[in-house]
């Protein structure tokens, strides 16, 4: 007799409100359900300032957040702010992961961090950018996947400073900004906000751009699954979830 697999749980970190409720979505369409905790950080100024971001992922910060996640029995710890990793650079990251790690003891990662594994994951080697960011913050992202010997081909930015305004942004609107960026030389499109809801549209995204579409809560759940050892094939989650690599 088989055993079913026992569910992820994945802890989450996510600064403020805006999109929050694609994980505990994404966790409902994994097979077995994922055990989704969420943590909601604090931080001084919404805006996708650097300064900003810089506050909003400090050390101090995501130590609370940790704090808050303790004893939850989670398997795995997600910063689940793109930007707010990435325009520390490599160092600042791998600060943040450290932190993350000595407090919960189980592995950890960023989204900007899933999204250079992500993106090798499926096998691409030039993409295009749908930032929702103001440009100077767009092009720090572009810096980070440098890094990574990952060539952008194309690099947009919608200029949208809030988290809470991108958080609203309906369906038609991201499919349509999509559209806009993406490339015929790009083998995957980013979407690198994860103020932005996408998982219920990931499969609409993909088939209405002709290209794997990349977006950061859906990044930061693979990695989550990733980093739980619980990585399966999945359907509706965008080509990301449809193949797992080997190691």
């Amino acid at each position: 007799m088989s055993h079913a697999p026992a569910p992820a749980r994945p802890g989450f970190l996510y600064p403020g409100h805006a999109a929050e409720d694609d994980y505990p979505l994404m966790g409902s369409m994994v097979k077995p359900p994922a055990q989704v905790t969420l943590v909601h950080t604090d931080f001084i100024e919404d805006a996708h300032t650097v300064e900003a971001l810089s506050e909003m992922g400090s050390l101090s910060r995501l130590s609370k957040g940790a704090e808050a996640l303790a004893g939850s029995g989670i398997e795995s710890v997600m910063w689940t702010s793109t930007s707010a990793s990435f325009v520390l650079g490599l160092d600042g990251i791998r600060q943040q992961i450290e932190t993350l790690e000595k407090i919960l003891c189980v592995p950890a990662s960023t989204t900007a961090m899933a999204f250079a594994r992500a993106i090798k994951a499926i096998g691409a080697e030039k993409v295009a950018i749908a930032a929702t960011y103001p440009e100077d913050v767009a092009y720090r992202f572009r810096e980070f996947l440098d890094h990574f010997d990952i060539e952008v081909v194309h690099l947009a930015s919608r200029g949208i400073v809030t988290a809470a305004e991108v958080g609203l942004l309906q369906k038609q609107e991201v499919i349509d900004f999509a559209l806009a960026n993406v490339r015929e030389d790009a083998d995957a499109l980013l979407i690198p906000d994860t103020a932005l809801h996408s998982a219920a549209w990931l499969t609409d995204l993909e088939q209405a751009t002709g290209k794997p579409v990349l977006t950061a809560n859906q990044v930061s759940f693979w990695e989550a699954l990733r980093l739980c050892g619980k990585l399966a094939p999945q359907s509706g989650l965008g080509r990301l979830f449809e193949q797992i690599p080997e190691e």
